[in-house]
């Protein structure tokens, strides 16, 4: 899949830029705070219509205007025309595909996959349990609507059944006891569901992962990934499990009001030759793996279904030692189109560009070409 062109108006810098992409390399260069990320999130909410920071749409409009707009054409076997629509005054978002009107995100999701190695990634490997779970499920839910439906009614059901524990905490009433059963064995069903999609996933990634971090240190380390559910891995107990410590942690859910039981609480645990990353990882060791995690994903995404996805790299080379930057150069040629910001050129030496690749320089929100 290639992104071709793109367009913004009033998106944050960019009032009126309109840009050609190279099926390549596409490096985007620029001062702090000139536009040049903008241009990756706008790449992004094509792709997801959602920020990639995670800001709010009504803050990226550009100053005094009511709207912003951003569309791209992307080609694969067949063109698709991807418009996304914000209205400031009635905080309204709307979303086109070949100009017939997108109703839900989830329709979205995975069908223009996306890959994105960007600075705050750190929280991957040295944040909390949230974060790994957030880029597992990332993952899974481009590769599979099933697994991005099952996640939705997950969360849904974890929602109800928080507001119920709480309900039953205030009032002791005894009549919704019944409901909360009803609602744990939705848990269960779903839950399990999702764990076992996690697990067959882990099993997948590993090769993947290994193989990105072996091209970038030569197989001088040897990393892995391992996931299990209250201590199994083995799907087949992943119900009976799942029951049992619903039953042991009833009490302490209805004391506090909180689930306590199910994915949402899992963890991921990273390894360098048998050493826990989190506790044993130099920084260098941690931003490879990071590194290692996204390529593997763009691979793994690619693989599974059947599309390349789009590699977003925002200001990664500046963190970079000359080998590692020299390495990963090398491995982009590998992906194919990818779009990679820097604040300069100046470690070029570390940096493998070639003739079809694509510069441009962002100044206040301006775009000119090399």
């Amino acid at each position: 899949m290639i992104l071709s062109s793109i367009g913004l108006k009033n998106f944050r810098l960019h009032c009126n830029t309109q840009i050609e992409f190279s099926e390549d390399l596409n490096y985007i260069i620029g001062g702090n705070g000139q536009g040049k990320t903008t241009l990756l999130e706008a790449v992004y909410y094509l792709c997801t219509t959602k920020s990639l920071s995670q800001s709010q749409d009504s803050e990226a409009v550009s100053f005094n205007e009511k709207f912003f707009e951003i569309s791209g054409l992307f080609k694969d076997l067949t063109e698709n025309r991807i418009q996304a629509y914000y209205d400031l005054e009635n905080n309204k978002k709307s979303f086109f595909v070949n100009d017939k009107q997108v109703y839900r995100a989830s329709s979205i999701i995975g069908r223009f996959p996306v890959v994105t190695l960007v600075q705050s990634d750190h929280a991957i490997t040295q944040g909390a349990p949230a974060e790994r779970r957030k880029f597992v499920d990332s993952i899974i839910s481009q590769a599979s609507e099933t697994y991005l439906n099952i996640l939705l009614d997950y969360n849904r059901t974890l929602r109800q059944r928080s507001s119920l524990l709480t309900r039953i905490k205030e009032t002791n009433d005894q009549t919704l006891f019944i409901q909360l059963e009803a609602w744990s064995e939705t848990l269960v069903k779903l839950g399990t569901e999702l764990v076992k999609h996690r697990i067959k996933f882990i099993r997948e990634f590993n090769s993947y992962m290994a193989e990105a971090y072996n091209n970038i240190m030569e197989g001088n380390e040897k990393p892995g990934i391992e996931y299990s559910f209250t201590g199994t891995n083995d799907e087949n107990k992943v119900e009976e499990i799942f029951n049992e410590e619903l039953n042991r942690l009833k009490r302490d859910e209805l004391i506090r009001a909180k689930n306590l039981v199910g994915p949402h609480r899992d963890d991921f645990h990273f390894y360098i030759n048998g050493y826990e990353l989190r506790k044993y990882g130099s920084q260098g060791q941690h931003k490879t793996f990071q590194i290692a995690l996204r390529f593997g994903q763009f691979f793994y995404m690619k693989d599974t279904l059947g599309r390349t996805p789009v590699f977003l790299m925002d200001d990664v080379f500046g963190e970079l030692d000359t080998y590692r930057a020299n390495k990963i150069s090398h491995y982009l040629k590998k992906i194919g189109q990818a779009f990679i910001t820097m604040t300069d050129f100046s470690n070029i030496e570390g940096i493998n560009i070639s003739g079809n690749d694509k510069t441009l320089y962002v100044n206040n929100g301006v775009v000119t070409y090399a």
